[in-house]
């Protein structure tokens, strides 16, 4: 068999009310020399019956459940595209995704990753909120990563593609990032090569509980996040320094980390304004009035130190 250009690579887990639209909206592509390969992560829902029904146009492997990071590794192991399309089974795909990506990777040898916008919905399939992430990076984006502990407005792993020969130079992705594989591609990858960002909407991510993205945080998310970033830091510089690489990160150049701190902690009205003041140059965010907005937003809203911060724990 000829070898596919493109894979998809599809990773579920107990979504099997959503994985079908995946898979058909990747089939629905117009793009030659396409496999699309899904990997069930141990699901105990009606997955295996609804992914068996696909049997024959894709390519299934069920594992024992391993996380996300596992999933992803086991669908690149067992590919054969020059380019990589990741899609979480609770997203799809618009018309002309693959399309537009191969085009992009076509024009410029020297990207590692490509990436797009997505369009949030809500469970049942409706819009909800703008498109993410509302500020686009592209080009070498090492130098900015490495001024702000690798934090950028970064897409999520459905709107991720990246080329075979970066995904070699990288390796497998760590199973620490169990539940978010996206975090090392997009920390990693823009040490490799370059970056480039589509403008449009080519997917859509479904908002639902199980999401990490999401637009309010409680205590318990705050905490997730801050240990999330902290293990990718560390993640990233020993990769760094096993592949010799000059860069290195340090988490207090991270100002999302220090202001998920200042939530949960409270603070002072000297360190609202020191936060503020970081906000407004802070590396990780492009765009200067959004990044001046979000500086005196997040500056503004967080609690004083030693009254209740209002934060609420998730019900048990």
């Amino acid at each position: 068999m000829e070898r596919p250009a493109i894979s998809v690579l599809i990773n579920n887990y107990n979504y099997g009310r959503f994985v079908g639209h995946a898979i058909d909206s990747a089939l629905g592509q117009q793009t030659p020399g396409v496999e699309i390969i899904v990997v069930d992560d141990g699901s105990s829902d009606q997955s295996r019956s609804v992914l068996e029904a696909y049997n024959g146009r894709v390519k299934l492997l069920f594992q024992e459940n391993q996380g996300q990071a596992a999933a992803m590794n086991a669908a690149v192991k067992l590919s054969g595209g020059d380019i990589l399309c990741f899609l979480d089974a609770d997203d799809w795909w618009a018309p002309g995704k693959l399309s537009a990506t191969a085009a992009a990777f076509h024009s410029d040898p020297r990207l590692s990753l490509v990436y797009h916008r997505l369009q949030p919905m809500l469970t049942e399939g409706s819009p909800t909120l703008k498109p993410i992430p509302r500020s686009l990076c592209s080009g070498d984006l090492s130098l900015r990563l490495s001024k702000s502990a690798g934090w950028w407005p970064f897409p999520l792993t459905s709107a991720i593609a990246v080329r075979r020969s970066a995904w070699d130079a990288a390796g497998p992705i760590p199973e620490q990032f169990r539940i978010s594989g996206d975090a090392w591609l997009t920390g990693i990858y823009p040490f490799l090569g370059g970056v480039a960002a589509l403008p449009d909407s080519l997917g859509f991510y479904r908002i639902h509980n199980n999401n990490w993205y999401r637009p309010i945080d409680d205590a318990a998310m705050l905490r997730k996040r801050m240990a999330h970033w902290q293990d990718t830091v560390e993640a990233t510089n020993r990769f760094l320094s096993a592949h010799n690489l000059p860069a290195r990160l340090r988490l207090t150049d991270h100002h999302p980390y220090r202001a998920a701190s200042a939530r949960l902690d409270g603070v002072t009205m000297r360190a609202r304004l020191r936060l503020a003041v970081e906000g407004f140059f802070f590396a990780g965010e492009p765009n200067l009035p959004r990044r001046v907005r979000d500086a005196l937003r997040t500056a503004r809203d967080l609690p004083r130190r030693g009254l209740d911060i209002g934060l609420t724990e998730p019900a048990k």
